[in-house]
């Protein structure tokens, strides 16, 4: 048995299908299939039953704890002497949310590599939730997400604060709520969102940030039933909706500002949700008994980038 074989096992656990894991690895589903049966027949044991979708049996679930483990480990290793050597090559893998990498990434990383050009930057993007997954799998070895709560095994790093508004186009409230327009905001700023109940909405998928605390304000504030136009879990998709008139969008202030043009954000009305509104985003490694020192550099070098990025 060798690291491939594992690794090819761990990608037909993540599966629970030949032929996709056999394209996720590049190769023939015949040569999958005949790498685990030989892992099979070395183990003495069944690690799969075969059907759709296939299962593990106990020594599968056994040996997939142990091919993670084995990941790690070999992959501590490789960087460990990276640092002994003095020699930093490799592929730092970032997971950030899809939106948020385009903001904030560019000039960290433009940093980062001038002082370390052999490290390939490997950008993984996904919402909050899928980061939260892939951090503790080890699928990335940084993530820059909103990580509210502790997660054992992970250590997390303050990085700066984020807000999400309400962002409307103004001409599509005037032409709501006319003579009205001002009072309707100020109420919605102080608390009664249902004062502007009646406006159009371009929303967040569930699992995003933006669709989280969208979902709350409308729940305490008993709209049962907004008048939603459009839902994507793209941020600038919502945007340019949002600045078209097709309804109000809930993003992070930060985020609209980098993705829009002045002229642009000041077309809209920027309201106001309060505290629940305001959270911090951290950056989260693996807790390992080796830390590779290029994970720190790069922490730094997200440090170093924060007054360009925030303001």
């Amino acid at each position: 048995m060798n690291f491939s074989s594992l690794s090819y096992f761990e990608m037909l656990a993540r599966e629970r299908n030949f032929t996709r894991a056999a394209q996720r690895l590049h190769i023939t589903q015949q040569s999958l299939s005949s790498n685990i049966a030989k892992m099979e027949q070395e183990l003495g044991c069944q690690l799969i039953i075969r059907h759709v979708p296939l299962e593990l049996t106990y020594a599968g679930e056994v040996l997939l704890r142990y091919a993670a483990t084995f990941r790690e480990e070999y992959r501590a290793m490789q960087q460990e002497f990276c640092d002994i050597s003095q020699n930093q090559r490799g592929v730092l893998r970032i997971g950030v949310t899809y939106t948020r990498g385009r903001t904030i990434l560019p000039d960290i990383i433009q940093s980062f590599q001038k002082r370390f050009p052999a490290i390939q930057i490997d950008l993984v993007e996904d919402t909050n939730d899928g980061l939260r997954r892939k951090l503790v799998e080890g699928d990335v070895d940084l993530a820059i997400a909103d990580f509210p709560d502790p997660i054992p095994g992970i250590k997390l790093h303050d990085f700066y604060s984020e807000e999400v508004v309400m962002l409307v186009s103004r001409e599509l409230f005037a032409s709501l709520y006319g003579e009205d327009a001002d009072d309707r905001m100020r109420r919605f700023e102080e608390g009664d969102f249902a004062a502007i109940e009646e406006c159009p909405l371009v929303l967040n998928s569930v699992d995003d940030i933006g669709g989280h605390i969208e979902r709350s304000l409308l729940k305490r504030s008993g709209i049962a039933h907004p008048r939603i136009m459009a839902t994507s879990s793209n941020a600038e998709t919502l945007l340019a909706l949002c600045i078209r008139g097709v309804g109000a969008c809930f993003v992070p202030e930060i985020l609209a500002k980098s993705a829009l043009t002045a002229e642009q954000f000041s077309s809209l009305l920027v309201l106001r949700l309060g505290r629940t509104a305001q959270y911090r985003i951290r950056l989260g490694h693996q807790a390992n008994s080796y830390q590779w020192s290029i994970i720190e550099s790069f922490i730094q070098s997200a440090w170093d980038a924060l007054p360009s990025i925030a303001s």
